[in-house]
């Protein structure tokens, strides 16, 4: 085996965003090779997977090899073999990890605390065999990444001879923030907030700007052990004791910011934590002019419709179209799906509609909803085709599009980037998770609008709320605004942009001179 080398864990070249280590950190010890190889081990979902593939190609472009292990269910969406490996070309590589549930997680029926517990155990074994046989090929492992929900993978990796681990944030550093502050000293203030039942009620947090309850991450607002997520903040509670300044060894954050998005919440951490923005993190950025594909198309979890999506909105004007997606996770009802068609028909504008395959498993209310849709469709843009609907696309190449004028969005943080990269005005429905706190920053940076969801358990977006946002989002103001941040988030990871040298200079210390 090569020889150790060993890497000042004091990066100060790094630019500002960067968090220095103390004077009294050690130095991290790796194992010399002629390319940096980093692991990134991913949560089997499509907001998980995706942000992992593209830092795989930054990571590539830095000038290291990278593999991205993700569980079986996932792998066999992605891949058509029946193997547990595939090189994809360009330095990187796919492997698949057991987490216990090989055929996928079943949100109706399965159990997500029994499910974290069997991905803790079953993973660890797996994800370390994973870790074996790249060494025993001549492959080591020079860094392991993981996204959230995933800590243990720091333990797996550190216990195989990884000396370097770092968690990919794929949500807004001022949700990291919030969750930091919160374990360390905000909990009582929080608290007191949610039991208000005001979702107006203010908190304030070392750093942030004043936030109200409805833009803290939905987590937070969990006060009782016996809720069902209650398990999601003892993980970001062992998450934030990992991640924090003094640990050994030290972890480091790669976030998927740039710093004029989030200026503020980067800087309340910078005393405790090690963040280093480097987003954001989405390959079509970085792709040839005349490329035809990005890298959201091939391998989603989900089968693409065909391209005709693009033609048609090809025959549309320059940004005429609003496009509605809530994501890969969330569930549009038969009610939320009326008033969505009632919107659009009384708008009359063109709109293109993602409706997941599973989204209805009820044959007669999925015939429902096609009707209504259909018949929106029918009442817009002059009458007959002015609406479509598909069961996924590729995100990247719809928001990319001219005719898209407008995006209704759930405001997970992938959506939210891309339309912020995209410059296309947002309406943030946020639903759960860090959405709250993104569609906070939308209406901060003035690329969108906030819509006010209708209270209860069924969380509707109304036909009025949604043609009210959807009007202001499409004025000249906000696309104005849109256009603006469009340039700061495409000059951050430009050849010399901050979020590039972040990048580089990270990847960089795991490099052999």
């Amino acid at each position: 085996m090569a020889r150790p080398r060993t890497v000042s864990s004091r990066h100060h070249s790094l630019h500002s965003t960067t968090v220095r280590h103390s004077e009294r950190a050690e130095v991290i010890t790796m194992a010399a090779a002629a390319e940096a190889h980093f692991l990134i081990v991913t949560y089997p979902s499509q907001g998980h997977v995706t942000p992992a593939r593209h830092l795989a190609g930054r990571l590539v472009h830095g000038g290291a090899r990278v593999t991205v292990c993700v569980p079986v269910s996932a792998f066999r969406k992605m891949f058509d073999t029946d193997g547990e490996v595939v090189e994809s070309g360009g330095g990187v590589a796919y492997v698949a990890y057991s987490d216990g549930y090989d055929g996928g997680f079943d949100r109706a029926a399965d159990d997500h605390t029994r499910y974290m517990a069997q991905v803790r155990t079953v993973g660890a074994r797996t994800v370390a065999g994973v870790l074996r046989r790249l060494r025993d090929v001549g492959r080591p492992v020079t860094c392991a990444v993981y996204t959230l929900l995933l800590p243990w993978v720091a333990d797996v990796a550190r216990d195989h001879g990884v000396a370097a681990v770092a968690v990919f944030w794929i949500q807004p550093t001022t949700a990291l923030a919030a969750y930091y502050h919160y374990f360390r000293g905000g909990r009582d203030a929080v608290v007191a907030a949610v039991e208000s039942g005001n979702p107006f009620a203010e908190v304030s947090l070392p750093g942030l700007p004043p936030l109200r309850v409805r833009d803290l991450p939905s987590f937070l607002a969990i006060t009782s052990a016996d809720d069902p997520f209650a398990f999601v903040l003892s993980e970001f509670e062992a998450l934030i004791d990992t991640l924090e300044r003094g640990a050994e060894p030290p972890t480091y954050v790669l976030a998927n910011t740039f710093d004029a998005m989030e200026r503020d919440a980067v800087l309340s951490l910078r005393p405790h934590i090690d963040v280093v923005a480097v987003g954001p993190v989405l390959s079509f950025l970085h792709a040839d002019a005349d490329e035809t594909k990005t890298v959201s198309s091939p391998n989603d979890l989900f089968d693409h419709d065909g391209g005709g999506y693009l033609e048609w909105l090809g025959t549309k004007p320059s940004r005429s179209v609003v496009y509605i997606s809530f994501g890969s996770s969330s569930v549009m009802s038969k009610n939320q799906v009326a008033e969505i068609a009632a919107a659009m028909a009384a708008s009359n504008r063109p709109f293109l509609l993602v409706l997941r395959k599973d989204n209805c498993k009820d044959e007669e209310e999925n015939a429902a909803i096609k009707k209504l849709v259909a018949a929106a469709a029918a009442a817009t843009d002059g009458g007959g085709g002015g609406g479509m609907a598909v069961a996924w696309c590729d995100q990247a190449r719809v928001l990319s599009h001219p005719s898209v004028g407008c995006f209704v969005t759930h405001c997970g943080w992938n959506s939210t980037l891309e339309a912020v990269a995209c410059g296309v005005p947002v309406v943030a429905a946020p639903q759960y998770s860090d959405q709250g706190t993104n569609a906070w920053l939308v209406e901060r940076m003035g690329v969108g609008v906030r819509a006010a969801v209708r209270r209860g358990a069924d969380g509707v977006l109304e036909a009025a709320e949604l043609r009210r946002c959807v009007d202001a989002a499409m004025s000249e103001t906000v696309a104005s605004r849109a256009a603006e941040w469009k340039e700061e988030a495409r000059a951050a990871v430009a050849g010399g942009g901050a979020s590039e040298r972040n990048l580089n200079e990270f990847v960089g210390q795991f490099i052999s001179k």
